[in-house]
C-alpha cells in the first residue's frame, strides 16, 4: 500500500513538473514574439531578444539583449532611458501574455524624453485595446493617446480635479 501511494504521489509530481514546463514554454515564446514587437515600437531601430539560458530548459531562465541598428549592446551600456523602455517592453510583453481587464501605471515615463512617451501612449492604445489603463504622468505626450484625461491641480489651498473627454471610444 505504501509503495502504491509513493508512486502515485511521483507520478503526480512528475505530471505537475509537464505541466509547469510545458506553462513556461508557451509563456517564454508568446512574451519573447510581444517583447520583440513592443520594443521596437517604443524604440523604433531598435530590437530586444529574450533568450533561455539553456536552449533545452526553459526552467533554467531567460535573458535579455538589445541591439542598436544591428550593434548587440550590453544591458549595462543603456542609458537610463534605454533601460526603462526595455523593462516596461517586458512588463506589457508579460501582460499580454494574460491580460487583465484593468491595468494602473504611475509615472512609467519619468526617465523619457517626451517623443518615447508619445510611442508609450500609442503602442498601448493599439496593442491593449481589450484593456483600460490608468497612467499617472506629468508629460503632455501621454495625453494625446487617452480617451479621458484627468487632470489634478493644486487651487485656493486644495486640490481640484477637472475631467476632459478627448476621444469617444
Amino acid at each position: 500500500m505504501i509503495n502504491l501511494d509513493k508512486l502515485t504521489l511521483l507520478n503526480n509530481m512528475h505530471d505537475l513538473d509537464d505541466k509547469r514546463t510545458k506553462t513556461l514554454e508557451n509563456c517564454y515564446h508568446l512574451v519573447k514574439q510581444n517583447l520583440s514587437k513592443i520594443f521596437n515600437d517604443l524604440l523604433p531601430g531598435a530590437t530586444a531578444h529574450l533568450n533561455l539560458i539553456d536552449e533545452t530548459d526553459v526552467t533554467k531562465g531567460a535573458e535579455l539583449q538589445v541591439q542598436f541598428n544591428k550593434v548587440k549592446k550590453e544591458l549595462s551600456e543603456l542609458s537610463g532611458g534605454q533601460r526603462s523602455l526595455l523593462a516596461l517592453s517586458f512588463i506589457l510583453a508579460l501582460l499580454l501574455y494574460k491580460p487583465s481587464p484593468f491595468y494602473i501605471l504611475d509615472e512609467i515615463d519619468s526617465a523619457l524624453d517626451l517623443s518615447h512617451t508619445e510611442n508609450i501612449g500609442y503602442m498601448i492604445s493599439q496593442r491593449f485595446p481589450q484593456s483600460q489603463f490608468i497612467l499617472i504622468s506629468l508629460k503632455e505626450g501621454m495625453f494625446q493617446n487617452a480617451n479621458v484625461l484627468y487632470k489634478v491641480h493644486f487651487a485656493e489651498g486644495e486640490s481640484k480635479v477637472d475631467r476632459q473627454v478627448l476621444k469617444k471610444k
